[in-house]
């Protein structure tokens, strides 16, 4: 691709704005809905929820949050009762992490707040540009993936 075309349209610039307002769009979404999880917590437990019993490492891969980021993250959770650990001996002691009930209830309480933020921002978009999207998105994050070198 030409680099005037690349350089005009920032397309890196584009995507993390783009991923910013839907953060803060998430956040004030979940607030408005008097939920007392941040986004970003909903989506360690939705994690979860879709893989129970992962250890610390493999969630923050999943998640892609670094360590200390994901450590209070699931400290919180945990502390709230979303989520319970088992120390696992391999060596030495690792957590290993389990959604609990409450935890599963919350994910299924917060769907839809979940879809009301999705649908807010594909409005106006066809399911065709939507799949487009998505496998452009897809593409990016595998040429990305194969140069970089990620350690959460």
């Amino acid at each position: 691709m030409e680099q005037e075309i690349l350089l005009k349209h920032k397309i890196g610039m584009r995507i993390s704005r783009a991923g910013l307002l839907s953060k803060v769009f998430a956040i004030q979404s979940f607030a408005k809905d008097g939920c007392e999880l941040r986004p970003e917590q909903f989506t360690v437990l939705n994690a979860l929820k879709e893989n129970d019993g992962m250890y610390l490492r493999q969630l923050a891969n999943i998640t892609y949050k670094d360590r200390s980021n994901i450590t209070r993250i699931v400290s919180i959770l945990e502390e709230k009762g979303y989520l319970k650990s088992s120390l696992e001996a391999e060596g030495r002691q690792v957590k290993k992490l389990y959604i609990t009930q409450k935890g599963k209830d919350i994910c299924e309480s917060l769907l839809p707040t979940i879809l009301r933020i999705w649908n807010t921002s594909v409005e106006g978009l066809s399911i065709e540009e939507v799949e487009n999207f998505l496998k452009v998105l897809d593409k990016i994050e595998d040429n990305l993936k194969e140069k970089t070198f990620l350690q959460i």
